[in-house]
């Protein structure tokens, strides 16, 4: 487990790397999995190697930008207990070779709207909770990617729960809550959409169709139909979880790599493809796909929210500027984000007549409210900093919004002031 916990931290700091061009060399073997990383001489280099010295998936990991020595310490208390010496020796090691990075500095605009920001530690240190999911009793699930758990916690009481999935190296990212009270989840790392009972801790696994391997983002439709995404392998899908049939569509454009979704209020899935600059809207009958191309070719919408009257705003992570889509006119608007074009807009929702997002890149990651009345912004600070948080969602009694902070193994509920969330 501490290995793997230590694993969990480095392959956050080799991706921030990459991405600011400070990467080691790094030698592939197949689709970016089991690469082989060498890291630079110096004292302390082998100790991180005695640990782990090989990676995969970075593609998976967002861009934390380096850290200071301080910094490094204080990841290392979200995902492991380092005796006190080894701890220095890492520490002192990455901080030299890795150090912090120049990042957009946060832009906290002022505002009428009070909010209260409410966090828990995930109990498995270093388990990178990746998405958030409110239950109708006021609890908040997550899944807990490295630590291959699905995660609760009571926010009334503070009692935390973990359930262990029962296949090993599951990497649970995305999950659903269905009628009945069961966790769906995708399992991202091993190809499968699996279904927790929390009264039994069971778990039934529904294996990918061959070529589907990497099951990304599940949402029901009001039919309860299972909707789901699968990046990496450019593919949409649904499963009836009656029967456990799942089928699948390519989506037309190559490398597309369709990510979050949202439903219309006529039970129409839309998704947005990170890996280029559409939006696609899927028959929720036939799987056929119809493509919504955004005007500016450098956008990457990551993530997208939807309103009553079924407009898609989506947070365009590669230019740092929320976006409207009208599927009616297909009209578009767009915003810069407050803290610029580096902020990295991420996860995003829609609660009490606002657009929700996440900036990410900042360091600490601001939560941003959008009023789409005034078309103005106002922002805060996250208390424990998000670490990148990856999804945003909005409780059933659309109050309030729940977060999964990523890179500091934390979960999180915002509080809205009475007045926000009745607009």
């Amino acid at each position: 487990m501490r290995t793997h916990i230590l694993t969990s931290i480095l392959l956050i700091f080799f991706a921030s790397l990459a991405l600011v061009g400070v990467a080691p060399q790094i030698h592939a073997q197949g689709r970016g999995r089991g690469q082989v990383i060498t890291l630079p001489d110096g004292a302390g280099k082998a100790a991180v190697e005695a640990q782990c010295t090989k990676f995969h998936a970075l593609g998976l990991i967002a861009n934390s930008g380096g850290y200071t020595r301080q910094g490094w310490e204080e990841l290392f208390a979200t995902m492991v207990a380092l005796p006190p010496a080894e701890k220095t020796e890492i520490a002192e090691y990455l901080a030299k070779n890795f150090p912090e990075q120049p990042r957009p500095k946060p832009v906290v605009i002022p505002g009428a709207v009070r909010v209260t920001m409410r966090e828990w530690n995930a109990p498995s240190l270093g388990s990178r909770p990746h998405d958030p999911e409110p239950g109708p009793d006021g609890s908040i699930w997550r899944t807990g990617m490295f630590a291959n758990v699905i995660g609760r916690v009571n926010p009334k009481t503070g009692d935390l729960k973990e359930y262990p999935l029962k296949t090993a190296g599951s990497g649970p990212h995305g999950l659903e809550l269905d009628r009945d009270g069961n966790v769906w989840f995708t399992a991202n790392q091993a190809a499968y959409i699996g279904k927790l009972d929390p009264k039994t801790g069971n778990v039934t696994e529904y294996k990918m169709p061959e070529g589907v391997r990497d099951p990304h983002t599940p949402l029901f439709a009001p039919d309860g139909m299972l909707f789901f995404t699968a990046q990496n392998s450019n593919t949409v899908g649904r499963i009836n979880p009656k029967t456990g049939e799942i089928k699948v569509q390519r989506t037309p454009t190559d490398r597309a790599n369709p990510y979050g979704m949202v439903f219309t209020t006529k039970g129409v899935p839309f998704v947005c493809d990170f890996g280029t600059n559409k939006i696609i809207e899927i028959n929720p009958d036939t799987l056929a796909i119809k493509e919504y191309p955004l005007p500016n070719p450098d956008s990457r919408p990551r993530r997208i929210a939807i309103s009553p009257d079924d407009v898609i705003w989506y947070a365009d992570y590669s230019r740092g500027y929320l976006g409207r889509l009208d599927p009616k006119t297909g009209q578009v608007s767009e915003w810069p984000s407050p803290s610029g074009p580096k902020s990295q807009p991420y996860g995003i929702t829609y609660q009490g007549g606002a657009i929700w997002y996440v900036e990410s890149a900042i360091k600490p990651n601001v939560l941003v409210r959008f009023d789409r009345a005034t078309q103005k912004f106002q922002s805060w600070i996250i208390p424990g900093g998000g670490g990148v948080v990856r999804n945003i969602k909005t409780t059933d009694d659309g109050k309030n919004i729940v977060m999964a902070e990523s890179g500091v193994n934390k979960v999180a509920l915002v509080e809205i002031d009475g007045a926000a969330g009745s607009r």
